[in-house]
């Protein structure tokens, strides 16, 4: 079998990148469902303990994968970050 050519390598990109799109706009779709059910439930908007068990298992997921650790972290930490501050405005808390 032959070597992709460039542009085929780059369609690939290109559809990993759409995969990409899509499962944020879920992922944030799930978690502005957990922001609605911790405000009608009075719960803080934010969970320590969750977002440690969870840097943990993207940790160990890097490390399967053959992903640097670091990246992992650095493109999960964006997104909880968003998370957290959608949660924030749920809630109504600052």
């Amino acid at each position: 079998m032959s070597e992709p050519t460039l542009d085929e390598l780059r369609d690939r990109i290109d559809r990993l990148d759409a995969i990409l799109i899509h499962t944020l706009a879920e992922r944030f779709r799930q978690t502005a469902k957990v922001g609605d059910l911790k405000a009608r439930g009075g719960m803080p908007a934010l969970d320590p303990d969750r977002e440690a068990r969870q840097r943990a298992r993207i940790d160990a997921l890097a490390s399967e994968t053959g992903l640097d650790p670091e990246i992992a972290r650095q493109i999960h930490g964006l997104i909880v970050d968003r998370v957290k501050e959608n949660h924030r405005k749920i809630s109504g808390e600052q």
